[in-house]
């Protein structure tokens, strides 16, 4: 019996790594545009990347008016924290001509030429300069050049050494700048686009609500000619395709004047086909004989709409609430197509993200904060309603 439940614990334990490791994966780009949103542009670029946003530590150097970055060296085999004076110091490689194994490293400007004296080297005659090494001098040549950092003992300025400072590590802080966030939205014009966003989002949930319930009632309840056929005609209009109608309605928002308005973005969305559906048969599990018995005590079909279906059927309103909110939220094609994006006051936030991708090519943190703005609200929505999204799926998906 215990190896039994051991088996059964280990399986468990598996099937949950296993899960875990999935929900990482699939959340790992959501986590990487929140992080990156709370960046500097600086950091977005660094090489290799980091999850984490971070800072450069800087502090006070006696003889410095700014702060200076603080970087990890080589200090004599230590690693040690020194501050960066001067970011290109011209460097030269030399070794001696008998001895090109051993180089070292000296400053272009204190190095000079060894009078009259040359050598072959890699089949050309060089010139051979005059190198201190523990306080003798020996004619060397010079291998290459390059530019170092220079960096400094925080304590002791006078105590520098050379480093390849794109090799050097920085000395850095976890840090965030939510202020990203207050930018895009201030100087990017995300607010005005927001605040169109979420007028249109709420404008079409609440109106396929009211016609998805009067509708889904009517063709559940009302017993009139033609009932199925005209639902069947009306349940077929989901499986013409988006793009087969945008150029006659296009044509009707230019007739009704709606073009460039935010009208055309709610009046032709506040009828649907799969909403109403969806309260049908919903509504068709509710037993006639409660309607009957409200009829019989003098209920009219409204009151019994309001009092009996309508708070039975909150997993199903919440379901179309949610994927309504969704398609509204998210709608960028349409969007595109009827409003012109150089109209700022009536711009929707899918395409102000579009813009802002352009205009700030150049810093991904905002762009990406911009695209925090566009995803959270949905994200967050999402996640308090799929309980009633899946509790109407398997109560009433299935039943005709």
């Amino acid at each position: 019996m215990s190896t039994y439940r051991i088996g059964i614990f280990l399986r468990n334990l598996l099937l949950y790594i296993t899960l875990t490791f999935f929900a990482f994966v699939m959340l790992f780009p959501f986590l990487v545009m929140v992080f990156t949103s709370l960046k500097e542009a600086n950091d977005t670029y660094r090489f290799p990347p980091k999850l984490l946003p971070r800072a450069p530590i800087t502090m006070a150097v006696e003889g410095f008016e700014e702060e200076l970055p603080l970087y990890y060296v080589d200090n004599e085999g230590v690693q040690d924290k020194f501050v960066l004076i001067e970011k290109t110091v011209k460097v030269g490689e030399y070794a001696a001509a008998n001895q090109l194994d051993t180089t070292y490293i000296r400053e272009l400007d204190l190095v000079t030429e060894t009078a009259g004296k040359t050598v072959i080297y890699e089949g050309e005659e060089v010139p051979l300069y005059d190198i201190t090494v523990n306080g003798e001098t020996i004619p060397m040549v010079r291998i290459a050049r390059t530019a170092l950092g220079r960096f400094a003992d925080p304590n002791d300025p006078s105590k520098t050494l050379l480093q390849n400072l794109r090799d050097s590590e920085p000395v850095e802080k976890l840090t965030w700048h939510p202020e990203n966030y207050k930018e895009v939205i201030n100087l990017h014009g995300m607010d005005r686009a927001l605040t169109n966003t979420a007028l249109i989002t709420i404008l079409v949930v609440l109106g396929q609500l009211v016609t998805s319930v009067l509708g889904g009632y009517a063709f559940a309840r009302l017993n009139f000619p033609g009932r199925d056929s005209l639902f069947v005609i009306y349940l077929g209009t989901i499986m013409i395709p988006f793009v087969v109608v945008i150029t006659p309605l296009y044509q009707l928002m230019i007739m009704l004047g709606w073009v460039d308005r935010l009208a055309a973005l709610i009046m032709p969305w506040i009828f649907t086909a799969y909403g109403t559906f969806l309260m049908r048969q919903f509504f068709i599990t509710i037993p006639k004989e409660i309607e009957e018995a409200a009829i019989l005590d003098g209920a009219s079909r409204l009151q019994i709409l309001w009092t009996i279906f309508l708070p039975a059927s909150a997993p199903a309103l919440a379901t179309l609430s949610t994927f309504t909110f969704l398609y509204a939220w998210n709608s960028f094609f349409w969007p595109l197509v009827v409003i012109n994006t150089g109209n700022e006051s009536n711009r929707v936030l899918t395409l102000a993200v579009s813009v802002l991708g352009g205009r700030a090519a150049d810093a991904p943190n905002l762009v990406l904060a911009g695209a925090a703005i566009a995803i959270l609200p949905p994200v967050i929505i999402y996640i308090f309603g799929q309980r009633f999204f899946v509790e109407s799926s398997t109560s009433s998906g299935v039943k005709g």
